[in-house]
């Protein structure tokens, strides 16, 4: 198995502001017009855009939304853990890897909107996944939590968000 600084150079991944590594890899070239799009958008979007997202167990992917809804693909290393707070404050806690007979999956789908947070399960360790999104991600749907706010929002879920919050 490749070590973790390896994939990136291979993958040619760059710091992701949420914690993490990536590289976008997909781009449709056709767009959806503002007008097509719920009110939630103040521009157009691509049909669907896709990453490589690694995660290593030394950083966490901090708490975050996006506006589309996001599909997780596993590929390669630990498992995931994910943890996912609705807009009405369901906490979802969902592993992502192979092991499909002991309770993980290797897809899962965050609704738009939704909070969401990931580390890594196994210590010295790392997870290569793929993130689609549709209509396609644009930072200005990127919103980083702010920790004092989400516990304000969801205090049943304090001691998740502070952990996952910088």
């Amino acid at each position: 198995m490749s070590t973790t600084q390896e994939i990136i150079e291979k993958l040619d991944l760059k710091p992701h502001p949420e914690g993490g590594f990536f590289r976008e890899t997909y781009r449709s070239k056709g767009e959806i017009a503002a007008a097509g799009l719920n009110s939630n958008y103040y521009s157009s979007r691509n049909y669907s855009t896709c990453i490589y997202f690694l995660l290593t167990s030394e950083k966490f992917s901090a708490f975050h939304r996006i506006k589309q809804d996001e599909i997780w693909h596993f590929y390669d290393g630990a498992t995931i853990e994910l943890h996912i707070i609705s807009e009405s404050g369901v906490l979802d806690s969902i592993k992502i890897g192979r092991d499909i007979f002991n309770g993980q999956t290797p897809q899962v789908i965050v609704p738009g909107g939704s909070w969401f947070a990931a580390e890594v399960s196994s210590k010295d360790s790392h997870s290569l996944v793929g993130c689609t999104v549709a209509p396609g991600f644009d930072f200005s749907d990127f919103e980083l939590a702010d920790r004092t706010r989400l516990i304000s929002e969801f205090p049943q879920h304090e001691d998740l968000i502070r952990k996952f919050t910088r």
